[in-house]
């Protein structure tokens, strides 16, 4: 596994702006991962309100996600991104750490 901290891609930060942008101020994305999924791990993400004094944020163009101790083993040079094509709108993790993915792209193995 790489030691560099996760990024996010500015294409992510522009819609976690636009998600956020309903929210009251210093709402955040989390992005975790948990055990599950067809390939073992998944990752989710969801609105904070709340960071944990063990959270790592980081921050692009204005937006900020927030990643748990846990998590972030498994993020480790992964860059959060969002894309647009032909089966939907999604965040999407490109991550360096896994060694497998399902074919819609939100679980993994390492």
């Amino acid at each position: 596994m790489t030691d560099a901290l996760p990024s996010v891609s500015p294409r992510a930060a522009r819609r976690i702006l636009k998600v956020l942008s309903g929210e009251p101020a210093g709402a955040m994305l989390r992005v975790a991962v948990n055990g599950g999924g067809c390939s073992g791990f998944q990752y989710a993400f969801e609105v904070a309100h709340e960071k944990a004094a063990d959270d790592l944020v980081v921050e692009r163009d204005g937006a900020s996600v927030v990643i748990d101790p846990v998590s972030l083993d498994f993020l480790r040079g992964a860059e959060i991104d969002f894309v647009d094509d032909l089966i939907g709108q999604a965040f999407k993790v490109h991550n360096p750490n896994a060694t497998a993915s399902c074919g819609c792209g939100t679980s993994f193995s390492v």
